[in-house]
């Protein structure tokens, strides 16, 4: 048996919704440990002058706990 657990990470790139991703992945690997997947919750950009200016993602990373 495994139990997992979710972890909620909120993350602004000035490029595009698919690098706020894997930055976010990138920096979760750094401290959690069996990482299986991952969720994208929420997408939004933010407006500045009718252009967009950064895009922020809402993700969560299941991982499995050590026994």
């Amino acid at each position: 048996m495994s139990v997992a657990r979710v972890t909620t990470l909120s993350v602004r790139s000035e490029k595009s919704f698919e690098d706020a991703v894997s930055a976010g992945i990138e920096r979760a690997h750094r401290t959690l440990r069996g990482m299986s997947g991952a969720w994208v919750k929420e997408q939004k950009v933010v407006v500045d002058d009718g252009k967009i200016t950064s895009w922020d993602v809402v993700i969560e990373v299941t991982f499995v706990l050590e026994d």
